[in-house]
């Protein structure tokens, strides 16, 4: 026979037994201290002694604190307390139900709740998706709990009442706006704590660590500010990448490769939108982690630089067919060498830092190769060279490799998707990749071009890419080297002289020093720039 010892005889506990009753329990006994009646068997402090007769119990008392303190007895003697849903309530199959709660007549427990131990969900309540209701709770007649909602242990939610989602401390959120992405991307009532994440020099990054199956904390998200600054129309930025990035999930689909890994997915706010804005109007976005990779900040080892010329190259194979012209250019003529040569003329002759002063031999010579910067720019106007959806930011730290293979796995960091020329994609990977040292690098006697870590680059990039490229494209690719190295000191030392307002420094000389590596590799690339077209021409 099917039986159940109900803790309080009361009007509430009276309910439950007409519950119990429809849930098939068959005998249904009550112990209390006050009532007298044919089915209480005895006070409460007999629930020892009754354990073996009847080994499945619950605590319905009306008071919170009184419901709960009796649940957690029943729970330490080892009694089976079951969760006491009546046959009209709908609840969710993804809610948590635990001991000894109540779910009354026509109440709703929606998606992802979690009703904790003695809690009372009265007559007709609603507790709505992702809300947590904490032990010993009640939940009136007729109330709303609204979605994402906390509430604390011990509650009372008054009849008619409805609650809206309320905020709570998450360690690491140290700002306003910060808690508000947070809450607008719906991690709000989970997440564990945030804190930065990467070492990128223009957006302002964290991972968002969430709860994981095993209960340790794991990261599962990440989250981003979008400098305006930088990037003027954000919502064009995103819009760019949501398109790059679901035609990329298909194109991977295609190739039975791993969708979760192999691109980076991007989520919208719980509103619907690709970016969510602050009150201050700053905007932020947020993408899914991808787990077990790593990011390497220079190479390490010619493979890592040979994988990062197979992933850029593939990267452009995929995105062969997908429609440039459909881009938004969200940093109008952002490789436009000859427009950047013009702003860096600009920028030194306003010298609005008086900086210029420390840096009269790195300007001349930026000045002596004005004719250099206009060479691919002419073959684009005169149709030589197609345009393509490129990254404009190809260096070793845009890619995350596998933590286990170490091949590359993913392209990150999309923010200058647009239209733009392979040449340019090419030349800022061996930019970045092909110098013997950061970019930051102090000491330019340690600063060299690397002329094999370019053989290797040139060997894994046409591996992948040759059949789509143009000849006219093949050729352009070391031309490509030159003028995004040249490019980018023109851009550190233009920000510099601007008193840096575009990269993040670290101390006042930092964008000179980092100009001044990119003029040595420069110099030595022009050198060996025979050497550099004849290896292109032994992979082609």
């Amino acid at each position: 026979m099917k039986s159940l010892l109900i803790l309080g005889a009361g009007g509430f506990g009276r309910m439950v037994k007409e519950t119990a009753q429809a849930l098939g329990y068959e005998k249904v006994v009550f112990l209390d201290d006050a009532v007298k009646s044919d089915d209480v068997i005895g006070m409460c402090c007999d629930y020892v002694i009754r354990h073996e007769e009847y080994p499945v119990a619950v605590a319905a008392f009306g008071n919170n604190k009184t419901r709960l303190y009796w649940t957690d007895k029943l729970l330490e003697e080892g009694y089976e307390v079951p969760a006491i849903v009546h046959p009209s309530a709908i609840v969710s199959p993804s809610a948590v139900l635990e001991p000894g709660c109540f779910v009354m007549q026509r109440a709703v427990v929606n998606t992802h709740t979690k009703i904790e131990r003695a809690v009372l969900v009265n007559s007709g309540a609603i507790v709505d998706h992702g809300s947590s209701v904490g032990a010993g709770a009640h939940i009136g007649l007729g109330s709303v709990v609204k979605s994402d909602c906390v509430i604390e242990s011990g509650r009372k939610v008054e009849a008619g009442e409805v609650i809206f989602s309320t905020r709570r401390k998450i360690e690491g959120v140290d700002s306003r706006s910060l808690e508000d992405a947070i809450y607008a991307f719906g991690f709000g009532t989970q997440c564990s704590y945030v804190k930065p994440f990467g070492e990128g020099h223009i957006n302002e990054t964290y991972a968002v660590y969430m709860p994981g199956a095993d209960g340790t904390d794991v990261p599962l998200y990440v989250l981003q500010r979008i400098n305006i600054n930088v990037f003027k129309n954000p919502d064009q930025v995103m819009d760019n990448i949501f398109g790059v990035t679901e035609y990329l999930r298909n194109v991977i689909r295609e190739e039975g490769g791993d969708l979760d890994r192999e691109t980076l997915s991007y989520i919208k706010t719980k509103s619907g939108e690709t970016y969510f804005e602050d009150a201050d109007g700053q905007p932020w976005r947020c993408l899914h982690y991808v787990p077990n990779s790593v990011c390497y900040q220079m190479v390490e080892r010619p493979e890592q630089f040979y994988q990062s010329a197979l992933s850029f190259g593939h990267f452009l194979k995929q995105l062969g067919d997908y429609p440039a012209e459909s881009l938004y250019e969200t940093i109008p003529k952002f490789h436009d060498t000859a427009k950047r040569f013009r702003d860096f003329e600009d920028a030194q002759r306003k010298d609005v830092k008086n900086r210029a002063r420390q840096c009269r031999e790195e300007i001349d010579f930026v000045l002596s190769r004005k004719d250099d910067c206009d060479v691919l720019i002419k073959q684009l106007e005169e149709g030589k060279l197609p345009l393509r959806v490129t990254h404009n930011d190809t260096k070793l730290n845009n890619i995350l490799f596998d933590k286990d293979t170490d091949e590359g796995l993913c392209i990150i960091d999309l923010d200058t998707i647009m239209p733009g020329l392979a040449a340019n994609d090419f030349g800022d990977s061996i930019r970045f990749g092909a110098s013997t040292a950061e970019e930051d690098e102090k000491d330019l006697d340690k600063v060299h071009f690397d002329i094999d870590l370019y053989d290797i680059y040139v060997k894994g990039y046409l591996e992948m890419a040759k059949d789509v490229l143009t000849p006219a494209e093949i050729e352009s690719l070391p031309w490509g080297a030159r003028l995004m190295t040249l490019e980018c000191g023109m851009r550190f030392l233009a920000d510099f002289l601007q008193g840096d307002v575009y990269f993040k420094t670290a101390y006042p000389e930092h964008n000179l020093v980092r100009a001044r590596t990119q003029f040595r590799l420069v110099k030595e690339m022009e050198e060996q720039f025979d050497e550099m077209n004849a290896i292109l021409k032994k992979y082609v």
